[in-house]
Order: C-alpha cells, then structure tokens, then sequence
C-alpha cells in the first residue's frame, strides 16, 4: 500500500477485526474515518457476483461524473477485466483476505489516472458473505480529474496484504510450469508459497 489514505483505512480495518479473520459492518464508524471518506464505498455481495455499490465515495462519483450508488462494481471495468475484477472481489470474500490492485483509467482526450484499490472483507449480520469495504485513491490527480467522465477501470496488478515477499501479480499469473493461477487460487495459497509466482509478459501496461 503506497497511498496513506490507504494505510490509514487498512490500519482501522485491522483494528476493528482484532483476532478475527473480519469485524462486522455495523463496527464501521464513519466519522472515525471522516478524512478519507470521499475515498471509500461499500460493495454488496450478491448472488451473481456482480457486487454493487451500496456506498459510494465521491472519488468514485467523480471518476465517472456520476453517483454509482446501485450500480455494478464490475461492471465499472473494462470488458477484457471484468471476469478478472470478479474473481479478485470473490477471492477477498471467498478467501477473507484484503487485497490491494493497481488501476488505471482515462478519458476519451487525456491521459489516464492511475488509482490504488484496497478491499477488505466485513460481516454483516453475523454473515460472511455480505459486505466488502473498499477504497479507490488516486496517486495524483490530474487537472481533468471531476471535470471528464473516464470510460472504464482498466485492472493492473493485485497482491493479498500481508504477502510481503509477493510483488505486485498480474491478474492471471503463471508458475514456472505454466499452470495458470487466478485470484481465488492465490487466496486459498498458505502465505509462505507466495513467493514463488512469477511475472509473465503480456500483462495490460502502465
């Protein structure tokens, strides 16, 4: 994690949980984390895994020129992401490991933002398939930014937090055999194996 909003979103998340694998939602207190709110959203998980927004942060609102509130998460990325960006937030749920990914996006006549993803997993109800926290934080932004509607989030890169030793994966990453390794397959992975994913070219460029 690079961005201090999200640092700072990832320590209260931690926080909260204290010895459990995730704290529940109704935890989440919002003027605890008043400063970077406009960063934030709430994603529902739905039986379709299409994960939409319950909560969304004007960053986002921004990004688009829109209020995303009810919309499709995934249907926010770029047609070749989409089925990649699903299976990360189902790896997040599935698994109940946050994961932070690289994103980048642009409008028609500028040059693209490039955005840092944290997404960390919450109960609600008891239920652990129910809510994901999420943050969306730009590492700079450009003069365009809230004044040009971008097209799509395009997915970078993606690591599970606590994977020190693990650089920052393309969605779908190969092994030295050429066994092909989604996110759900990184999340079911014991920690100390992380390390031996590989980097394959042909991922989407910066």
């Amino acid at each position: 994690m690079r961005q201090a909003a999200t640092q700072e979103l990832y320590s209260y998340w931690n926080h909260l949980r204290g010895a459990r694998l995730s704290p529940e939602r109704e935890e989440i207190d919002p003027s605890a984390i008043r400063h970077i709110l406009a960063d934030t959203m709430i994603l529902e998980v739905d039986d379709a895994r299409l994960f939409p927004v319950r909560i969304s942060g004007t960053r986002l609102n921004a990004l688009f020129l829109d209020e995303q509130k009810g919309r499709s998460f995934v249907d926010l990325f770029a047609p070749d992401d989409k089925a990649a960006a699903q299976q990360m937030i189902s790896a997040v749920i599935d698994g109940v490991r946050p994961v932070v990914a690289g994103l980048t996006a642009e409008p028609d006549d500028a040059r693209a933002i490039h955005l840092e993803l944290l997404l960390l997993p919450l109960r609600h109800h008891g239920k652990t398939h129910a809510r994901v926290l999420g943050m969306l934080t730009p590492t700079a932004l450009p003069a365009w930014f809230g004044l040009r509607r971008v097209n799509c989030l395009g997915l970078a890169a993606m690591r599970f937090v606590g994977d020190e030793q693990a650089a920052m994966l393309p969605m779908f990453a190969r092994r030295e055999g050429g066994e092909e390794l989604r996110p759900g397959d990184l999340a079911r992975r014991p920690k100390a194996r992380r390390h031996s994913f590989f980097l394959i070219p042909g991922g989407r460029e910066d």
